[in-house]
């Protein structure tokens, strides 16, 4: 077996090629297209690094990686490969800890809000500049009020309390739409419907959890399932770069180390650069310049180097080109820019050879002692230890039940932050209100009240006043004599009735007399 002390051991050209430990900082890029070997790759590097006692971190995107945590069954191809470069495969499987944001196929992996920031966060929604201002002021205001910021109902919260005092805010720190803040909120929305909820809260993940080297010496191999975040690529190019940011912000500097601290596997690299803002941009080669002092080594798994912004692909020491095809013009170019990269060989042409690499060949060319790159070698890649091909569910349970983060992270925490709080103050100034109202409604009940007894008091007055004048009038006014009544009596009518009966008969009497007389003569 070639000595591979001084480096990872990745194939046999006409000499072993190997990447040395010490300028494995200094970054790289595997490329190449879509079947040519770039995960098995991927493996054989993750493998290595973790063999020699370094944590690696990477994402699979299609579930074949996941079989680094079983050991490898070479068959007689891969055995023959193997004694060609004179190398005895040890089947056995990398310490591997299973990660997945969404907690299906791996322990789940939050940060807080605060934490992603406006930027990335911004990223993530894919809101515009004047969104994303917006969206500064939101997180200005959070920080300036003691709100903490943990998931997106926080978010959520303040981003009504701040349309709720736009006019306030507005004059300290500009002006807020509610068109804006109406669009963040959709954007929001969006973002939970593809599961990115589950990724804000807490507990956040401590980088020390995924920086562990076994009692055996071997580095950690974090694989992160990224099978289902491949549906949502803004949240995962945005996560990726949040936790390269976190290294870089909480890593000590170390200047250049015999080996890093933690190695970096990107795939799916162009996503992080798809439509990416200037800022996001200069964020990304910010970090990717800046953290390998930190004793981190970043690697972009893509299919074509050209994917990566120029600015970021000078900072990549390490190459490993997989067989490109080019067909179209764009491809053409892509291919062209591709062998441009490589200190050329004499021994062959560098774009005809990437045509016609073969399935685990590659195109190698990493840094020597000195930093230089190497010339660029067509290579053989070495064949893994571990599986070709994904694990089972129950291996990946195994797995699982055995991590030494089993039961950090699987439980939720909801401690009080910006949603509560603003609930709270919004209760109080409710029940504030309520009372306010209440206070005014007896308030103006007494006062009407007061007001009909006024008014009662002042007719009982005026009444009393006409009573009295009234009284004074009648006192003042001459007593006339009393009238006789003109009214009969019973007896005094019984005795006019009988009269009257006596007159009439009598009269009678007189006139018969006196008729008859006349009568007879």
């Amino acid at each position: 077996m070639p000595d591979v002390a001084p480096g990872l051991f990745l194939g046999q050209s006409d000499k072993p090629e190997q990447l040395l430990f010490h300028r494995a900082n200094r970054h790289g890029v595997v490329a190449g297209a879509t079947g040519t070997g770039k995960t098995v790759t991927l493996q054989i590097m993750a493998q290595g690094f973790s063999d020699a006692g370094l944590p690696v971190f990477c994402a699979d995107v299609k579930g074949d990686l996941s079989g680094i945590c079983v050991p490898g069954s070479p068959n007689e191809k891969l055995l023959a490969r193997a004694a060609g470069m004179g190398l005895t495969l040890t089947p056995r499987a990398a310490p591997t800890v299973f990660w997945d944001l969404y907690g299906l196929k791996g322990h789940p992996i939050r940060t807080t809000v605060s934490e992603i920031g406006p930027l990335l966060l911004a990223r993530m929604l894919n809101l515009n500049d004047v969104q994303e201002g917006v969206l500064s002021v939101v997180f200005h205001v959070a920080d300036k009020e003691g709100l903490l910021l943990l998931d997106l109902d926080d978010l959520r919260a303040m981003l009504v309390h701040v349309g709720e005092n736009a006019e306030r805010i507005g004059r300290e720190v500009g002006n807020v739409a509610p068109a804006s803040i109406a669009s963040i909120q959709r954007a929001i929305l969006q973002l939970e419907q593809q599961g990115g909820k589950a990724f804000f809260g807490e507990p956040a993940l401590r980088l020390e959890d995924m920086m562990r080297t076994g009692l055996d010496g071997r580095g950690q191999v974090n694989v992160l399932d990224a099978t289902k975040l491949m549906a949502s690529p803004r949240l995962y190019a945005a996560f990726l770069l949040w936790l390269l940011s976190e290294l870089f912000e909480q890593l000590p500097e170390v200047g250049d180390p015999e080996k890093p601290r933690l190695v970096f596997f990107f795939d799916e690299a162009h996503l992080l650069f798809n439509d990416t803002p200037d800022a996001l941009r200069e964020k990304v080669e910010q970090v990717v310049r800046l953290i390998r002092s930190k004793g981190v080594g970043v690697y972009f798994v893509t299919q074509n180097p050209a994917d990566i912004p120029d600015s970021v692909l000078a900072q990549l020491g390490n190459r490993i080109q997989h067989a490109l095809r080019a067909y179209t013009p764009a491809e053409q170019r892509g291919l062209k820019a591709a062998s441009d990269s490589f200190r050329a060989n004499p021994a062959f042409d560098t774009a005809e050879a990437i045509q016609g690499l073969g399935v685990g060949e590659a195109l190698v060319s990493t840094l020597d002692e000195k930093g230089a790159p190497h010339v660029v070698a067509r290579t053989l890649i070495r064949p893994p230890d571990s599986r070709l091909g994904p694990a089972t569910d129950a291996e990946r349970a195994a797995v699982m039940a055995a991590s030494p983060v089993r039961g950090l992270y699987e439980a939720v925490i909801d401690r009080e932050s910006a949603e509560e709080i603003l609930a709270a103050r919004r209760g109080e100034a409710d029940q504030a209100t309520a009372d306010a109202k209440l206070a005014e409604a007896q308030a103006k009940a007494d006062a009407a009240a007061a007001k009909d007894a006024e008014k009662a008091a002042a007719a009982r007055e005026k009444s009393e006043a006409r009573e009295q004048a009234r009284y004074q009038r009648e006192a003042a006014r001459p007593r006339a004599a009393p009238r006789r009544s003109t009214r009969e009596t019973p007896i005094e009518a019984a005795t006019k009735s009988v009269l009257r009966t006596a007159g009439s008969t009598i009269t009678r009497e007189l006139l018969r007399g006196l008729l008859g007389g006349l009568r007879r003569r």
